[in-house]
């Protein structure tokens, strides 16, 4: 289910770049919020705990600051997509589990052992091979996925954080509810009519989103996060092949090897935390 999750998303990636390079990108995320604020809203109702009761949490503000991240993980994202490609994008991307093992450790109170922080030093290296500074191929647009990569390693620590007593539903109703509040208050102003045929690929863009995070609540469901969380590497592959196939990106020699350092570093990582829980 994780495998056919990322695989959703990487499809509403690749209409997320083909949109955004004819409308403004705060438009199509706001357009992609409302689905999911459709989702969390009629997912509490549908609870036998009611709205009130999926709503109700210890840490608001976290929740908020949370929300409020992920949105601009998404903004900064798309927008990568626009500059630089889905590929390098989600190469550089897929470093984030390295970058929420360091955070865990001021904000959760985590222990490392020198293995992870091998792994992680590892996995950054990976990084550089990919951005490769100082090349004619680096762009300053490549600090977008590392920007994007760090808000989302600040929002998977802070959901870890609240996990204490919040459940997954709860902090999905946060995300959805905050989300399309921020959102639409900067999308609003940056309205433009779509054309006839585009408002098709925007509904296919909202039906991805809404059903990729519903059947990443459901992996969660079967198995533990350690457990589902390496397939999630698998949104790299499928990107790469809507990239390549999709968009003409290229696929370079220094990509797949760096990509291939971070995945193994990440996997690693995960896997020997599991160990220390």
């Amino acid at each position: 289910m994780m495998i056919l999750a990322t695989f959703i998303f990487a499809l509403q990636d690749g209409l997320s770049r083909h949109l955004a390079s004819t409308y403004n990108v705060y438009m199509i995320v706001m357009i992609r919020y409302w689905f999911l604020f459709i989702l969390v809203i009629f997912l509490a109702l549908k609870s036998k705990q009611g709205i009130v009761a999926r709503a109700s949490t210890n840490f608001l503000l976290i929740q908020i600051i949370r929300g409020f991240l992920l949105a601009f993980e998404i903004i900064v994202a798309v927008q990568a997509f626009v500059y630089i490609g889905l590929i390098n994008t989600s190469s550089i991307f897929s470093s984030y589990p390295l970058i929420a093992t360091l955070l865990s450790i001021p904000i959760l109170k985590e222990v490392i052992g020198w293995r992870r922080f091998a792994a992680i030093f590892l996995g950054f290296m990976g990084v550089l091979l990919i951005l490769r500074p100082g090349s004619s191929v680096f762009s300053i647009y490549m600090f977008l996925p590392i920007l994007s990569a760090i808000a989302f390693a600040i929002y998977g620590v802070l959901t870890r954080y609240v996990s204490q007593e919040d459940t997954p539903e709860t902090s999905l109703f946060w995300t959805g509810i905050v989300g399309a509040f921020s959102t639409t208050l900067i999308g609003v102003w940056f309205w433009q009519q779509p054309d006839g045929n585009d408002w098709g690929w925007i509904l296919l863009l909202c039906i991805f989103s809404t059903l990729g995070h519903f059947l990443l609540i459901k992996s969660y469901d079967f198995a533990a996060v350690s457990i589902v969380q390496p397939f999630a590497y698998f949104h790299l592959i499928f990107i790469s092949i809507v990239g390549f196939y999709i968009f003409g990106e290229s696929l370079t020699l220094n990509i797949i090897i760096g990509s291939i350092i971070v995945i193994f570093a990440g996997i690693f990582t995960i896997r020997r935390k599991r160990v220390a829980d």
